[in-house]
């Protein structure tokens, strides 16, 4: 079982490390929120320190050893319980941790199943699966300094805004209704991700008027 590994980065992917160490190179993969935090730092070239999970993926003509790696035990320990929660294995939890870990538990701890519903592969179903087994035994995972994630998240918010703000200035709504639409938008559904979701919520919620 392989606990840990450090080595020299020697590739880069959007899910995955190629870490070279001892004359062997590792193909780590990592959630996306672990990639977002290590996206500044990783350069090929550059030495890393990771914990990882190893698993066997197991097929009907084989089986392969796949290593997921994390920044410490804490976060590792998170994937562990989440995949405890019935459907979600590695594969799916792997595709799912794409927000802070932190607020992820949040999330959990609050019942907050829009926000669980807006994880990759998670639905209403799958949500309420988690909030039942895992609500109230993660907040030590709210606790994490998701700084570095947190910050990235406010950007791409700005960004989202301002886009949506110009899409419906030229659809000739004025500067403060727009930003009041906006505004109430991002409060209903507080973690949209793309300016197209941002704008179907503004609809909707004169829709619903």
């Amino acid at each position: 079982m392989i606990a840990r590994i450090c080595g020299k980065v020697i590739e880069k992917g959007a899910n995955y490390l190629l870490i070279e160490t001892a004359g062997f190179a590792y193909e780590v993969y990592l959630p996306a929120t672990v990639m977002q935090r290590l996206s500044d730092s990783v350069v090929a070239q550059s030495t890393i320190n990771l914990v990882t999970y190893h698993y066997h993926q197991v097929e009907p003509s084989r089986s392969t050893p796949v290593l997921i790696g994390f920044l410490n035990e804490v976060e590792k320990d998170f994937f562990e319980i989440f995949i405890t929660v019935s459907g979600i294995g590695p594969r799916a939890a792997l595709k799912a941790l794409n927000q802070p870990i932190s607020r992820i538990a949040q999330a959990i701890d609050e019942a907050d199943t829009g926000f669980l519903t807006s994880l990759p592969g998670i639905g209403q179903q799958r949500a309420r699966e988690i909030i039942a087994k895992l609500q109230n035994k993660v907040g030590k995972f709210a606790l994490i300094q998701d700084d570095h994630a947190k910050e990235q998240k406010t950007s791409v918010a700005g960004d989202i805004v301002q886009e949506a703000l110009e899409v419906l200035m030229q659809l000739e709504y004025k500067r403060p209704e727009a930003l009041a639409m906006i505004k109430k938008a991002m409060e209903r559904q507080k973690d949209i991700q793309t300016t197209e979701s941002l704008l179907n919520e503004v609809y909707k919620q004169r829709k619903a008027k």
